[in-house]
């Protein structure tokens, strides 16, 4: 059922390090369950463009319906991501989300000694245990602002995975820290799934042909509101994409995902993709600003992606005390790393931010 009970951890106060095992988490949990029967919440858990896709968008994917007698064809859409990151179309494999990738990767590569580097993403782990792999955990500190110490990752790991901008922790790390994991018989798993959610993309790998082992997944659910419809790409070495393609079933992505995807990585939606993430870090500056104006609550960063982690005493309470104000925020102790006291809030608009702020003040248990 994906549950820690025997990742071993390493501790990222430096390289080699090791502590006691965790105790059970359960990385199947994930922010959609924190709204579901919870009619009329307004949803701060899930990291998904809030609303439907924006119209241009939901015609293409209404109009690629009159071809579903076909069987998919994703040549145009692999052509059209290879061009929008500027590599040839064998490097790129198109998947059912970014966490199909996580699956076929767990599945297809022949690796022994997988690290995964928390708090980040559970769904890598997750599919690494499940297909047999004995998992070991970097776990980043608060008190480092969760950034990432290569130093950590022990030395014999031949597949480290990690998130960037992280998911909870909103860090990005810098794109020279990641490539100092790369080396020779080691695959390295960049989890760029928010990076369109950063100005300029800042630190993204995506599209490097140069580090060795270098795997990088993209989600185009986040930005475009298509977390219902299931696209995302693998951008790696033609070896590696040529190896993940085949633990593939046939058609593994729908033609109205296909047709999303080649829209998505167009001019028309880089253009307004870089719009979105200007106007997310300020919703976000906006958020962290009243966060900071709130007794007892801390916010982990600085936060670069489209959430933020908050730290807050009781944080069990509060959640549910926001759940009776109409509001859904993110557990965050399910993510190795974190404790009870976590939880991670969705940027929204501003009307939005400081009703949910109102509402936090009102859910917190009284000073002493």
């Amino acid at each position: 059922m994906g549950t820690s009970t025997d990742a071993e951890v390493e501790v990222g106060a430096g390289p080699g390090i090791l502590a006691e095992v965790e105790a059970e988490v359960d990385l199947r949990h994930h922010g959609d369950a924190e709204v579901r029967g919870g009619g009329g919440l307004v949803d701060l858990a899930v990291n998904v463009r809030a609303g439907t896709p924006p119209a241009w968008l939901k015609q293409c994917v209404a109009e690629s319906l009159d071809g579903l007698a076909a069987y998919p064809d994703g040549r145009a859409a692999r052509a059209a991501v290879a061009a929008r990151h500027g590599v040839p179309p064998e490097r790129v494999l198109l998947t059912a989300g970014a966490a199909e990738a996580f699956v076929l990767l767990a599945r297809a590569l022949r690796v022994r000694r997988p690290v995964v580097v928390h708090p980040q993403f559970t769904e890598p782990e997750a599919a690494l245990r499940d297909a047999g792999h004995r998992v070991r955990r970097v776990l980043l500190r608060a008190e480092d602002g969760f950034r990432l110490d290569p130093g950590a990752v022990p030395a014999d790991a031949d597949l480290v995975v990690v998130g960037n901008p992280t998911n909870p922790t909103s860090v990005l790390h810098p794109a020279a820290d990641l490539v100092g994991l790369a080396r020779p018989g080691r695959i390295l798993v960049v989890d760029e799934a928010f990076m369109d959610a950063v100005p300029g993309e800042r630190e993204a790998l995506a599209g490097r042909d140069d580090v060795p082992g270098l795997v990088v997944l993209r989600s185009l659910t986040k930005t475009w509101g298509l977390a219902g419809l299931r696209i995302g790409y693998v951008l790696a070495a033609p070896e590696i994409v040529a190896e993940l393609a085949r633990a593939q079933p046939l058609w593994p992505v729908s033609s109205p995902a296909l047709a999303a995807a080649e829209a998505c990585v167009g001019p028309r939606a880089l253009a307004e993709a870089g719009h979105v993430a200007h106007r997310v870090a300020a919703e976000r500056g906006h958020l962290v600003a009243g966060l900071g104006e709130v007794p007892g609550v801390t916010v982990a960063g600085p936060a670069e992606g489209p959430f933020v982690l908050v730290r807050v005493e009781g944080a069990q309470g509060v959640r549910e005390r926001l759940r009776e104000r109409g509001f859904a925020v993110r557990r965050g102790d399910t993510f190795p790393g974190l404790g009870p006291e976590w939880i991670r809030v969705a940027v929204r608009d501003r009307p939005t931010t400081d009703a949910f702020l109102t509402a936090l003040r009102a859910s917190l248990p009284p000073a002493p």
